[in-house]
């Protein structure tokens, strides 16, 4: 068994793939770069745990699975596992969050949310609780949230008070929010 530091290492290396295979287990087709990440992590030669996320993807949640894959493999999909389960054990988001990356999956988390998928409002709701601890631009996206949910469209209001990066994100977000709804 790996030390502790080791396994968080792994977890705080691999957060965003663990947060995607969750969202896009909770909602199919939230995550519009799921195929994008995995390709990357097969050219990366990690083609075993590629295999075991599609199976995770496709249904089979038997830790069974586990047994083919390296330490740092099975620590990263333990994690997809255990977050699947209770979101509350999903490794905490980056505070210097990529909003190229991140846009997706929160629109995804706030659609699926706002169309009343309960484990899409139980993970973003703990994932607003781990960007109001960042503090910043991620603390107040927290505060933005539910008016996401509740249909808040207003770039303005969205964005007040955020730097540039906030804004950025916050715009990514209402972009792909609204390539979402228009579907």
């Amino acid at each position: 068994m790996s030390l502790p530091d080791t396994k968080e290492q792994i977890l705080q290396s691999h957060t965003g793939l663990i947060h995607r295979v969750v969202m896009h287990c909770n909602n199919p087709g939230s995550v519009p770069d799921m195929e994008q990440v995995l390709q990357m992590a097969t050219d990366n030669d990690w083609t075993v745990l590629v295999s075991v996320i599609r199976d995770i993807m496709s249904g089979n949640r038997d830790e069974s699975i586990l047994l083919a894959l390296d330490e740092e493999d099975r620590v990263i999909a333990e994690s997809i596992l255990q977050g699947l389960q209770d979101p509350n054990t999903l490794p905490p988001l980056e505070t210097d969050i990529d909003s190229d990356m991140a846009a997706p999956g929160i629109a995804g988390l706030v659609h699926a949310s706002r169309n009343g998928n309960v484990q899409a409002l139980q993970i973003i709701g703990n994932m607003a609780k781990q960007m109001l601890e960042a503090g910043g631009d991620m603390g107040i996206l927290a505060g933005r949230i539910r008016p996401l949910v509740d249909g808040e469209r207003d770039a303005d209001k969205l964005t007040e008070n955020m730097t540039d990066k906030g804004q950025k994100l916050m715009l990514q977000v209402l972009e792909e929010l609204l390539k979402l709804e228009a579907n």
